[in-house]
């Protein structure tokens, strides 16, 4: 083929309006993203990102990850325009920067979205999408909701000749089986196994919110921490912590490490995300179960860890960008687990996003059921200041001589100073 002839092509294909496939690949628009994502999950979300850029002809997904310092970075290029990325992924807590208009409003690039896709406002569990709203409007899309489960060593219960926990167990249960593996094996005198772990996690919300009690009310104008059912949910949460009777010091977990005691055999159950590796460490027998239940509610509550993407309220592009967001959000539900979306709620999506989670997988479709998230607000980070600084961390390391309630009694109005 001569290049007199490539040339008379080339003007045909413009004149008849069809554009040159080099031509239309240039024309692609950028849409960066940036992501706290380390080596290995940095490379695992490429794949994504190639198949997404291979499949359509409008946008370019380039990954721009920030391994270090995610949040300070991400505040810096957000509060000076024309200096960030086009989209940035968002734990819940820092979902809060909604309310300084840093992100775009998704409401009306995805008022036509298909049903059932990931641009479906209405296929996400209601409590986690809550987490990307901000007066009337939606400012991210949820692309994890890992809730809280119960890990557990077979062979501890074993040893002690005790049942595996079950999904109807209760607090009562829990405690009574967290004290019966707690032992002195080798019979130094000294405790070397225990049943349970509590290091300031779980979050205390998980007994909180089981036993009725709430941290915020819903129109975010109460902090009702006093409330006898907020105080209860509580007082169960610190009897789990430092607990001779149940769970390692302060100096034993700083000395041998929180996870790594389970790892090592040395906690029988360990409460953590149900997207945590703790059910496929070598050389152990490790089953789940749902966090247990209040004993008079019946409620098997459980937190949720969420992330979030967002779009740059900046961004030079933002019909490409929303696009983009849908298609790589949607790629990231078949492969970050728990999906967010009720209509991926199976035990059949989970393990084709994770095999690995194969023989946990029912109880972590169970628990998704039960799990909520914090509500955020925009003000939520000097809230949560106070919460730790003033009531959690004084009561969970035992700063104070008041009693929980006492405590919730003066800490309720300096946390109600916060609210908007």
């Amino acid at each position: 083929m001569t290049r007199k002839f490539l040339g008379f092509l080339l003007v045909v294909l413009l004149v008849l309006g069809v554009a040159p496939l080099t031509t239309r690949a240039q024309d692609k628009v950028t849409i960066t993203i940036s992501t706290w994502a380390g080596v290995d999950e940095a490379a695992e979300l490429q794949g994504l990102l190639d198949e997404i850029n291979a499949n359509n002809d409008e946008y370019e997904i380039v990954h721009q990850p920030i391994p270090a310092d995610y949040y300070t970075t991400v505040k810096t290029q957000l509060a000076a325009p024309g200096t960030g990325a086009d989209m940035y992924w968002m734990d819940q807590n820092n979902m809060a920067l909604a309310s300084e208009g840093v992100f775009m409003s998704l409401n009306d690039c995805l008022a036509d979205a298909e049903p059932g896709t990931a641009g479906d406002l209405n296929d996400y569990y209601p409590g986690i999408l809550a987490v990307n709203e901000f007066d009337g409007e939606v400012y991210g899309l949820p692309w994890i909701a890992q809730p809280v489960i119960v890990y557990y060593n077979k062979a501890l219960f074993d040893a002690a000749g005790l049942e595996y926990p079950t999904s109807d167990w209760t607090w009562d249960t829990f405690t009574e089986l967290a004290k019966a593996l707690t032992l002195d094996t080798d019979g130094d005198g000294e405790v070397d196994q225990w049943g349970f772990t509590n290091n300031s996690w779980p979050p205390p919300y998980i007994f909180v919110w089981q036993a009725g009690g709430e941290l915020i009310n819903e129109d975010f104008s109460e902090a009702p921490i006093d409330s006898p059912e907020f105080v209860e949910g509580f007082e169960f949460y610190l009897s789990t912590a430092y607990n001779p009777e149940m769970s390692p010091s302060r100096e034993v977990i700083a000395e041998q490490g929180f996870g790594e005691m389970f790892k090592a055999g040395k906690i029988a159950m360990f409460m953590g995300g149900a997207a945590d590796d703790l059910d496929r460490v070598e050389g152990l027998d490790v089953g789940v179960v749902r966090v247990p239940g209040h004993p008079v509610t019946g409620s098997h509550t459980t937190f949720a860890w969420n992330a979030s993407t967002v779009i740059n309220a900046n961004t030079e592009h933002p019909e490409e960008a929303c696009k983009a967001l849908v298609a790589l959000t949607d790629a990231i539900h078949h492969w970050k687990i728990v999906s967010p979306r009720i209509s991926q709620a199976t035990v059949e999506h989970l393990v084709a996003s994770e095999p690995r989670k194969e023989a946990s997988a029912e109880v972590i479709i169970e628990a998704a059921q039960d799990m909520r998230a914090l509500p955020i607000f925009g003000n939520y980070a000097e809230f949560d200041s106070v919460f730790w600084s003033e009531f959690w961390g004084p009561l969970i390391n035992d700063e104070t001589d008041l009693s929980v309630q006492e405590l919730a009694a003066e800490v309720r109005f300096d946390l109600e100073d916060t609210l908007p």
